[in-house]
């Protein structure tokens, strides 16, 4: 039997290998995850991860951290959801905070050949982990329906008029909806057999917090009472900290409030938080504007999350704490509502799962994944991904590659990197 510190190392080793070569996005990260973790290492089934990614999809925050915090918490517990987060942030967080220090040495990297090589080759990760899912989760006509409705809902309502997170969050309510009202039991000849994966799974709800097997800490009493816990501290950090740092007026304390306020607050994504953080930092000169949009350019071109771009700015901070001491604070404060939030949620989300109508919820919520997939797919992974027929053409052998010869993703991202670089 596997001991905990060996699953929590094997988390820490494949978040590690992660966070050096997912480039692309939150939806690239997911395609990323679903190739390794559901494809490769078979710690969960397409179904479990689509409901993973449901979940985190409606919470605010991160959602492709709180994907991995939910991975790690599944595989080893606490201490792997601590790792799967260090081991998938840290390396963008140590180049970003190493560039904000020594600004002044970098050019501009977006044409650079080997980054839009990186960019086409998430497009053939995206591409393949639709393509994956949907033989999975949407194989009859009524889940492939909620699965279009999703995506076309995604692609004809503009970011100008609704949010794309909010019309994210609708498209997910739809799909449970759809999924109460069209699939309540399975149809004839659409049962889904039950993997071996799913045959042989422990019981997470009857799992003891503090055992060692995998899915621990998630649908235990013991988790359900961290749960709450978790939940408290999420919301007592929430309103507590503004309060806080207008009656000491500390700068610690100021920093720490609002850096976890745009964590706790944004939904979307790290794209959606640049706004925030600008509208934080940048008026009242606690980021000089041009610093904010050079960093904003090197976020793009380093793998990991793009929530690590909170790093270059804790260090970029002209009064208060920089440097490494301010890449750290504002790298913990934008991370730490995920977690709370994942540990919070997670423990009655598993259990909500065994709820009958539930799961004909979550069987519709799976399929509308697929649809919002598939229109990240699109745009805004083809959109900035294919930039000329040489990227289409690099992405199309990316796709070959991972799909048809299986190879790792993680060496489909760096072949396709130093072909950009000779080529484009």
């Amino acid at each position: 039997m596997t001991t905990a510190p060996a699953r929590t190392a094997e988390v820490a080793g494949s978040f590690l290998r992660l966070g050096l070569t997912s480039f692309g996005g939150p939806v690239a990260h997911l395609g990323y995850f679903r190739e390794t973790f559901v494809g490769r290492r078979s710690w969960l089934d397409d179904r479990e991860y689509a409901d993973l990614v449901a979940l985190c999809q409606m919470l605010p925050g991160p959602a492709s951290s709180q994907v991995g915090m939910g991975l790690g918490l599944r595989r080893a517990g606490l201490p792997g959801l601590a790792a799967a987060w260090i081991s998938f942030t840290l390396p963008s967080a140590i180049l970003l905070t190493l560039f904000a220090l020594g600004l002044s040495a970098f050019g501009d990297l977006g044409d650079a050949g080997w980054l839009l090589g990186l960019k086409a080759a998430a497009v053939a990760v995206v591409a393949g982990a639709v393509q994956s899912m949907a033989k999975t989760l949407t194989p009859d006509a009524r889940r492939a329906s909620i699965a279009a409705a999703a995506l076309i809902l995604m692609l004809i309502i503009p970011n100008s008029i609704v949010p794309t997170a909010l019309v994210q969050i609708v498209a997910i309510v739809l799909g449970g909806v759809l999924g109460l009202v069209w699939l309540k039991r399975p149809h004839k000849g659409e049962k889904d057999r039950e993997s071996p994966a799913e045959a042989t799974a422990p019981d997470t709800a009857t799992t003891a917090v503090g055992s060692h097997a995998p899915g621990a800490c998630v649908g235990s009493r013991g988790a359900r009472r961290l749960g709450v816990a978790a939940l408290i501290a999420f919301a007592a950090l929430l309103f507590g900290l503004p309060a806080l740092t207008a009656a000491t007026g500390d700068a610690t304390i100021r920093l720490i409030d609002i850096f976890y306020r745009a964590g706790a607050l944004v939904f979307g994504g790290g794209h959606v938080v640049l706004p925030l953080l600008e509208a934080e930092l940048v008026p009242i000169g606690l980021v000089d504007h041009d610093t904010f949009l050079a960093g904003y350019g090197a976020a793009q071109a380093v793998p990991g999350p793009l929530f690590t771009f909170a790093a270059f700015l804790g260090a970029s901070m002209t009064t208060g704490p920089s440097g490494i001491l301010g890449a750290g604070i504002a790298l913990l404060a934008i991370f730490l509502p995920a977690g709370l939030l994942v540990i919070g949620i997670l423990p009655f989300w598993e259990r909500l799962r065994a709820w009958e109508p539930a799961t004909a919820a979550l069987t519709g919520v799976n399929a509308a994944v697929v649809g919002l997939l598939g229109a990240a797919l699109y745009d805004p992974v083809f959109v900035e991904g294919i930039t000329s027929p040489a990227t289409l053409a690099l992405a199309v052998a990316a796709f070959i590659a991972g799909t048809m010869w299986k190879v790792p993703a993680w060496a489909t991202v760096i072949g396709a990197g130093v072909l950009g670089w000779l080529l484009l």
